[in-house]
C-alpha cells in the first residue's frame, strides 16, 4: 500500500492561478468570447492541471486493462470467457476497435494482462497478472482487500511509466467479459439504488434476461455488504481487477499532473473508485463519451462530470476516450495558434 499512499500525497488541486490566466487569453483570442464553447473549457482545464498557460496533449496512449470475472459462472454474459484472451492478444497485435482509432490519433496502446484467466504469452501485452480472475462475487467477495490494492498500484505504474517516456494525455480502456455486472454493481453501490436501474446489455446481452443479471449483482451486494464509502472495500468486494487498475492510472494522472480521459461505463465506474479514494481526482479527469450502456448516464451524473461525445458508442477498450483525443487536442491547438485581438493589432 506504500505506492498507494504515496501516490495519494501527491494529489494536489488545480493551479487556480493559472486557469485564471487561461481563461483570460481564451477570452481575448481572436474570435467572440464563449463562441467555441466547452473547447474553452477545456484548455482552461488543462492550464490548471499541467500548471502552464500553454498546455500541451500531443503525447498520448490508452492503457488497456484486461481481466476475467468469476461471475461468468452465473450466466451473465454472452460471449464466452475465453475471448478475454483473445481479445487481449489482439490489442498488442493492433487490430481491434480502440488500435484503429489510436492509430488515427497517433496514440500508442498499452495492453495490460492484469487478471485474465489464461496466460497471454503474446509480446506486447504487459504481464501484470494479479490473479487468474476475480472470484465469483455471489459466493464472497471478488478479491481480497490486498489484491485491490495491488491492482490499484498495477496502474499507477503502467501510468508512471508512460508519463516518464514523455506521455501528456492518457487514455483508460479495458477488456474483460463480465465487466458490465462488475461495473453495475459498483455503481449501484455508489449511488445506493437498485442494480436494475444501472444494469445494461454489455456485449449484447439478451435484453429478456437483464432481470437475471440484475439479481445476481444483488445477491453480491447483499452477500459482500460493501461500504459504499470506500473505494477500496466496494472494490474488493464486487469490483473487477481492470477496474481496480484504471482507478489506479487515474490516481497516477491526478498525482503527476496528466489529464487522463475516461471512456465509458466501465471507465467511469473506475472513475467512481478513484474518486472515493481521493476526490481531488475529479478534476484531472476529462469524460469522452456517454455510453449506450444503460448505467451510464447514472455514472455519468455520479461522477459529475459532462461526457462530451454522444455517437451511442458502447464497445469500450478506451475506444470512446481514444476519439476525445482529437477534441482534446483541438483545444490546446485553439490556444497555442490563434492570436489575441491584441496581437492583431485590433482594439476592443
Amino acid at each position: 500500500m506504500t505506492l498507494l499512499n504515496e501516490t495519494i500525497k501527491r494529489i494536489e488541486s488545480l493551479d487556480t492561478e493559472i486557469m485564471e490566466k487561461a481563461r483570460e487569453r481564451v477570452n481575448n483570442l481572436i474570435k467572440p468570447p464563449g463562441s467555441l464553447g466547452e473547447l474553452e473549457e477545456l484548455l482552461i482545464q488543462l492550464a490548471g492541471i499541467t500548471k502552464g498557460p500553454f498546455p500541451k496533449v500531443d503525447q498520448k496512449a490508452v492503457i488497456v486493462m484486461a481481466a476475467d470475472h468469476g461471475v461468468y459462472e452465473e450466466g451473465i454474459a454472452a460471449y464466452p470467457q475465453e475471448v478475454t484472451a483473445v481479445q487481449t492478444a489482439l490489442f498488442a497485435k493492433g487490430v481491434t476497435g480502440v488500435c484503429a482509432f489510436a492509430k488515427q490519433a497517433g496514440a500508442d496502446v498499452i495492453p495490460v494482462d492484469i487478471g485474465v484467466k489464461e496466460n497471454v504469452l503474446v509480446p506486447g501485452v504487459v504481464n501484470k497478472k494479479i490473479k487468474y480472475g476475480t472470484n465469483n462475487i455471489t459466493k464472497g467477495p471478488a478479491m481480497t482487500k490486498e489484491e485491490a490494492i495491488r491492482a490499484i498500484e498495477v496502474g499507477i505504474e503502467i501510468a508512471v511509466e508512460q508519463v516518464k517516456k514523455g506521455k501528456n494525455l492518457l487514455a483508460t480502456g479495458e477488456m474483460g467479459i463480465g465487466n458490465t455486472t462488475a461495473s453495475a454493481a459498483v455503481v449501484s453501490v455508489i449511488a445506493n439504488i437498485d442494480p436494475l436501474e444501472v444494469t445494461g446489455q454489455g456485449a449484447n446481452y439478451p435484453q429478456e434476461k437483464l432481470v437475471h443479471k440484475a439479481n445476481v449483482i444483488r445477491k453480491a451486494v447483499e452477500l459482500n455488504k460493501p461500504n459504499r464509502e470506500d473505494g477500496i472495500d466496494i472494490l474488493a468486494k464486487v469490483g473487477g481487477l481492470e477496474i481496480g487498475g484504471m482507478a489506479g492510472v487515474m490516481l497516477a494522472g491526478a498525482a503527476y499532473r496528466v489529464p487522463v480521459v475516461v471512456d465509458g461505463f466501465i471507465s467511469t465506474a473506475a472513475a467512481l473508485i478513484a474518486c472515493k479514494i481521493e476526490p481531488k481526482v475529479k478534476h484531472f479527469l476529462i469524460s469522452s463519451h456517454l455510453s449506450e450502456e444503460k448505467g451510464a448516464a447514472t455514472a455519468a451524473e455520479l461522477l459529475g462530470l459532462k461526457p462530451m461525445i454522444h455517437l451511442g458508442l458502447r464497445l469500450g477498450e478506451g475506444s470512446g476516450a481514444v476519439l476525445a483525443f482529437h477534441l482534446i487536442e483541438a483545444a490546446s491547438y485553439m490556444n497555442n495558434e490563434m492570436i489575441t485581438f491584441e496581437e492583431a493589432g485590433i482594439p476592443i
